[in-house]
């Protein structure tokens, strides 16, 4: 049986791998230059926006206003790096889907030995692929939702209340996690959505290591450029072991 701890290592392994795999790094390296000029060009226009919006706040006001501008100036850097850090991770696996999936597959290939047969790609089977995504977006987005806001009103309780909204908020990443680095290899099967999460609540507790060190991986902000590739390697390297653990079983 897999430990939380095996589960938390894949990142480290997926590491490994790539290393020794250079011709895997093409399927990297495009999304992680595309993400790049995105984020830059978001962060830059956004705190552009915010500067001159904070410097016509303060205009015409008392010298001494100008210690709570920098004040500001500075939460506006912070925040923004937060929340582009944020978006880059949401939208990054979307607009390197097509590069990742790939990657997943040339792992499986590798570890497995046998080629992957993919469906040809035809304007039906893009489509059914694109409404899918669609689909499995929407429905991570109601999960969250339903186990988000009852966590949030935890808070309403005294001391207790916070503990259990924090640890609450903690598994609700670490779950959207290995949804989104699982999905790869769980999609190429077209399983459906309460079946990958049968396969997240089967692989416990090595697949709450996963989820946890994936979320604080893709939470820091610049490094999760790179973490988003990295997780997808681990999620699948991590599928092909379950898969065989389950075969041998």
């Amino acid at each position: 049986m897999t430990t939380f701890f095996t589960g938390a290592s894949y990142p480290l392994r997926a590491l490994g791998v790539l290393s020794r795999h250079p011709a895997l790094w093409k399927y990297i390296i495009v999304p992680v230059l595309l993400n790049v000029l995105i984020g830059a060009t978001l962060y830059a226009g956004l705190l552009f926006a915010g500067l001159r919006s904070i410097d016509a706040l303060i205009a015409g006001l008392p010298e001494w206003v100008t210690v709570i501008a920098w004040l500001l100036r500075a939460l506006l850097v912070v925040a923004l790096l937060i929340a582009t850090g944020y978006l880059l991770v949401r939208f990054g696996v979307v607009i390197g889907s097509p590069f990742y999936s790939r990657l997943s597959e040339r792992l499986e290939e590798y570890r497995s030995g046998v080629a992957f047969d993919a469906p040809p790609p035809t304007v039906g089977n893009v489509t059914r692929d694109i409404a899918r995504a669609i689909l499995f977006e929407l429905k991570k987005l109601i999960l969250a939702l339903l186990i988000g806001a009852p966590t949030l009103l935890l808070n309403l309780i005294p001391v207790v209340g916070t503990v259990l909204a924090t640890a609450g908020g903690i598994a609700l990443g670490a779950t959207i996690s290995c949804l989104d680095f699982f999905d790869p290899p769980l999609e190429r099967r077209r399983l459906r959505f309460r079946e990958k999460l049968g396969f997240i609540r089967r692989g416990l507790p090595a697949t709450a290591g996963f989820g946890l060190i994936c979320l604080g991986l893709v939470s820091i902000p610049f490094l999760n450029l790179f973490a988003v590739p990295l997780c997808i390697t681990a999620g699948t390297l991590f599928y092909c072991d379950q898969s065989a653990d389950h075969r041998g079983a």
